[in-house]
């Protein structure tokens, strides 16, 4: 025979009760640990986090000796947190980032070390296959050819890093491989220093990759990406083969476009044979024909319409796997294709003052309002903000070219003042 249990009472005294030491919870500290937000678990202070991660590093086989040398004295550096959530007030424009990274200077100094290297480079180049010209280009614009490695200790960065919410899970990974690095001998705390981010060494790698990719090419033991060339070499051009990297072709192009140029198949994603793209009007931008290889390639057009256009190869998304942005992708290609002889960028350069931090938030903003999905405006020109300008244009009758500069800024502000209503 079943029975219905009757639910028990509480007393309205401990009922009460329980709701004050509720509402007052909020206010107590927990020594050790940081106040959260209500509804979540306290945050541990920094010294109690650093100990959790010593005890998790050991969990992954990491020595005691190591790790706890290794993060003895390690603590937050705001300077790290400052350059993590504030970009430079001003973007800069396609001529003006090029320039600034492929300077004459850059030029003439990698052309020298070019030769200088040319026996390890040539060695290098048949083992792993990849070009010493790309090499050298890498190295001068991470480094400037190892001249500056960065003035920060790798393990504390990735410690202010990894405490911090935002991108915690990522930097913590890092930290665990820095300390693996370490263990290893291959670098001591103290040398081991880099980028605010933890990227470390002449190629600026980070940990994981180090992990993936370094290599000792000079065969004394040691994974040495900071005072060893062979190593430096070996280790980026291993990097770049892992990468899919064909030593048969080069990265890309400078092109024409024809008149009338279909604007939406300038996107990574769009691939044709190079043949396609002859037929579709694309030249070299001497006018003369396209390459006769039986290769595929995208057009980008990374200032607008009015900027340069390239034809870039399967070479090109190796180098934004190294660094995903589209105007350094560009760079070490050209700056490769000038250690060679080859020429400077043949299309006009236009004279163009970038948008302010300040604007493009503003642009965000205008293109919601005007249901142009911008996203949340946080002042950065990404995918979303671009493919929102591209249909604002689209519907405004503009060449869409995604690219948001002051011509589109002052239209979108006209588009926004006349849909608002009248009072």
């Amino acid at each position: 025979m079943f029975y219905m249990l009757k639910k028990p009472q509480i007393p309205l005294y401990f009922k009460q009760f329980a709701m004050i030491f509720l509402a007052l919870s909020s206010y107590l500290v927990v020594p050790g640990y940081a106040q959260a937000p209500t509804g979540s678990a306290p945050k541990p202070t920094f010294e109690i986090w650093l100990q959790g991660v010593a005890e998790e590093a050991k969990t992954r086989g990491i020595e005691a000796s190591a790790v706890e040398e290794a993060l003895n004295g390690v603590e937050p550096i705001e300077r790290v947190l400052e350059l993590d959530r504030h970009q430079p007030e001003f973007t800069q424009t396609f001529w003006t980032y090029l320039n600034g990274r492929v300077s004459e200077n850059r030029i003439k100094k990698g052309r020298q070390l070019l030769a200088q290297h040319k026996q390890l480079l040539s060695r290098i180049e048949e083992k792993h296959g990849v070009q010493g010209r790309f090499l050298v280009a890498f190295w001068g614009l991470e480094t400037n050819f190892g001249q500056f490695l960065g003035g920060f200790s790798v393990i504390d960065a990735l410690a202010t890093l990894a405490y911090d919410d935002r991108r915690s899970a990522f930097f913590r990974a890092e930290l665990f491989d820095a300390l693996t690095v370490l263990e290893q001998g291959h670098i001591d705390r103290k040398n081991m220093v880099g980028s605010w981010a933890g990227a470390m060494g002449q190629p600026q790698f980070m940990p994981s990759t180090f992990a993936r990719y370094a290599i000792d090419e000079d065969g004394n033991g040691q994974k040495d990406i900071w005072g060893s060339l062979p190593d430096v070499f070996g280790s980026a051009a291993n990097y770049l083969s892992g990468l899919g990297w064909d030593n048969q072709y080069t990265w890309g192009r400078e092109v024409q476009l024809p008149k009338g140029f279909d604007l939406d198949l300038a996107e990574l994603r769009t691939k044709k044979t190079l043949s396609e793209w002859q037929n579709l009007g694309l030249r070299r931008i001497d006018g003369l024909d396209l390459p006769n290889a039986d290769i595929t390639g995208a057009v980008i057009i990374p200032a607008g319409h009015r900027g340069p256009a390239f034809l870039v190869y399967r070479n090109f998304n190796a180098i934004l796997n190294w660094n995903r942005s589209l105007l350094y992708a560009i760079s070490v290609g050209h700056l490769a294709d000038r250690l060679i002889g080859l020429g400077p960028l043949q299309s006009p350069r236009l004279q163009e003052k970038p948008l302010s931090r300040d604007q493009v938030t503003k642009l965000q903003e205008l293109l919601n309002t005007l249901n142009h999905d911008a996203g949340e405006p946080d002042g950065q020109a990404g995918p979303r903000t671009r493919a929102a300008v591209k249909a604002f244009q689209k519907a405004t009758g503009l060449p869409a070219d995604g690219y948001p500069d002051s011509t589109v800024y002052e239209a979108i502000v006209n588009a926004a003042n006349l849909n608002r209503p009248t009072p």
